[in-house]
């Protein structure tokens, strides 16, 4: 055994593409029963990785009580599990023991039951006497819930894997229990592949003459112009007239946001006087350079950032309000935006619904997609992806707004979208991919919308570009959106200095625009024996350059690449050109 091991990590040094084919892939499954659950829980994904006994066929084997509840195993139908009962605090439950490695990422799932009603149930590793949260669901009575989430560690040591309920009156039914370790590498492997799936494919560009024969060593230059995957920042006003923040931005990106000039309070800051001359003049600049702006935002759902006058209307003049609101925006704009944030942060806040009722959000999401009703209307939501211990945005809470909003009755369906802010501290790599799995499971578009990170100077740059390789590898996300317009203090992050000279984080965007083949990224080549020349792209805009110096002749073209979502065809593409 351990001469094939020490044969294995010699091959695997020689040949890190044929190691990988050792590694274990991801599964991005995630179920999501329009109940959100099952009458019997499916088997635990990896066969429950370094988790004893996962799917409770042996009985207690591994398990154990957790605080002061009482542990019951049962049976029902076949199917084995595991109950804690007589719970008096929320953190009895049952357990499992396990070690966990500095360096690891770990993905969690299991299926959870309670036994009365609904009520939201965490997954947490006690480690060092602290409990460290993976992820939670939503879970009913009569039918199991899939939890999924993930974790890393600060340091290696011993945890104690347990389940957590703030309601103590419900016993809590636990089965199939997963949690997989992944090394950095086969983490970084499950990205590489994923984008090789998602968002680039291999092209085969044959060149011929005006007869239609084949063009042996022909020279070939191609150069991307534009990304196929929508990757921007924000913006403020103050682009409006500073060139060299213009060129900076123009060259990179191929979306943005306005920060603050498209909101409610910046458009009519005293009540009945619109003036929309900021936003006008900001999106004829970004239509001009074919850069996509998204609407942000139709309401907010935050008190503090409603005008005053807005706060001080009765209840009757308050909906005339808003519903004047919601057509002069989304018509003045309509047809011209890549999406609309509707009503803002609307898990976290309530402003609406204190004034109008619960349906107070579906409300305005009908109107505004009476008004504009093929662009998308996105729930855009902070801490979802950021904080597994914020219960109130967690992806099943998210999951339960959308399909409130997929409920509404209107003339067609309201073609809905998937916005998660992505405001990070020190992000939780595994549970972003999870939580980005759960919504993805839904098929909607799902866009990181406002992505930077609040930390230290000497780690910001490395946890930025964590989050950013992530979002783009994942294949349920559809486009980015860096929170980073640039003032002289920025919000939580800037990219670049007052002179628009890249700060480390700008650095980071670069790097990784080149990786995907941004900033004019070039491949070159000649045709083979039979005029052929094969390449793998990224999705997007290319310019195209063929020379023959025997022939004494040149041909310029342009071609644009995309994906074809609704083909399993794994063959290049082939564009054919003449020269």
């Amino acid at each position: 055994m351990h001469l094939l091991l020490l044969l294995l990590l010699a091959f695997c040094g020689l040949s890190l593409s044929r190691c990988e084919e050792i590694f274990v892939p991801y599964d991005y499954s995630a179920t999501i029963e329009a109940s959100n659950c099952l009458d019997t829980p499916y088997k635990p994904q990896y066969n429950g990785g370094i988790i004893v006994n996962p799917d409770l066929q042996n009985g207690s084997q591994g398990w154990s009580q957790f605080g002061n509840a009482k542990v019951d195993f049962r049976e029902f139908g076949g199917n084995k599990f595991v109950v804690a009962t007589q719970r008096n605090q929320s953190s009895d439950s049952v357990s499992q023991k396990v070690y966990l490695e500095k360096g690891i990422l770990y993905t969690f799932s299991a299926w959870l039951q309670v036994s009365i009603g609904k009520s939201p149930v965490s997954a947490v590793f006690k480690i060092n006497g602290e409990g460290k949260h993976a992820g939670s669901v939503v879970a009913e009575s009569k039918c199991w819930s899939m939890l999924k989430g993930g974790l890393t560690v600060d340091e290696s040591g011993p945890a104690e894997l347990y389940f957590e309920s703030e309601d103590t009156t419900v016993e809590i039914w636990v089965d199939s229990v997963s949690l997989q370790p992944f090394t950095q590498r086969e983490w970084n492997a499950h990205q590489e592949q994923s984008i090789d799936k998602a968002r680039k494919g291999a092209v085969r560009i044959r060149v011929v003459n005006n007869k239609g024969e084949k063009i042996p060593n022909a020279s070939i230059t191609i150069v991307q112009k534009r990304l196929g995957f929508p990757f921007g920042s924000a913006v403020a006003q103050n682009i409006l007239g500073n060139q060299a923040y213009q060129n900076w931005f123009t060259q990179r990106f191929t979306v943005t946001t306005f920060e603050n000039e498209m909101k409610w309070y910046s458009t009519e800051s005293v009540r009945g006087i619109e003036n929309y001359t900021i936003a006008d003049a900001m999106l004829r600049f970004f239509k001009q350079h074919d850069i996509a702006v998204r609407g942000h935002n139709i309401v907010w759902d935050h008190p503090k950032y409603q005008s005053n006058w807005v706060t001080s209307l009765s209840r009757n003049d308050l909906y005339n309000a808003v519903k004047r609101r919601v057509f002069s925006v989304v018509s003045r704009y309509k047809g011209q935006l890549a999406g609309w944030d509707v009503v803002n942060e609307n898990l976290h806040h309530s402003f609406f619904e204190s004034k109008f009722g619960p349906n107070a959000s579906n409300n305005i999401f009908a109107m505004a997609h009476a008004i504009d009703p093929r662009t998308t209307m996105f729930m855009n939501e902070f801490y979802t992806l950021e904080d597994p211990t914020d219960l109130k945005a967690s992806p099943a809470k998210y999951l339960q707004k959308l399909r409130e909003l997929q409920s509404i009755r209107v003339r067609g369906n309201i073609p809905l979208g998937i916005g998660l802010e992505s405001h990070f501290s020190t992000p939780n790599i595994p549970y972003m991919r999870s939580g980005l799995d759960i919504l993805g499971a839904t098929g909607l578009p799902i866009w990181l919308t406002e992505i930077d990170v609040k930390a230290p100077s000497n780690v910001q740059a490395k946890y930025f570009e964590q989050v950013l390789r992530e979002g783009h590898a994942h294949p349920h996300v559809k486009g980015m959106v860096m929170w980073t317009a640039y003032s002289p203090s920025c919000y939580h992050m800037c990219l670049t200095d007052g002179n628009f000279k890249n700060l480390p984080t700008g650095d980071v965007v670069d790097k990784l625009l080149r990786e995907w083949g941004g900033l004019r990224s070039q491949t070159t080549g000649v045709t083979d024996a039979d005029g052929f020349f094969e390449a793998s792209l990224f999705h997007g805009d290319y310019d195209l350059n063929i020379s023959h110096p025997l022939a004494n002749s040149k041909a310029y073209y342009n071609f644009t690449f995309t994906s074809d979502e609704s083909s399993s065809q794994t063959q290049p593409s082939i564009f054919v050109f003449s020269v």
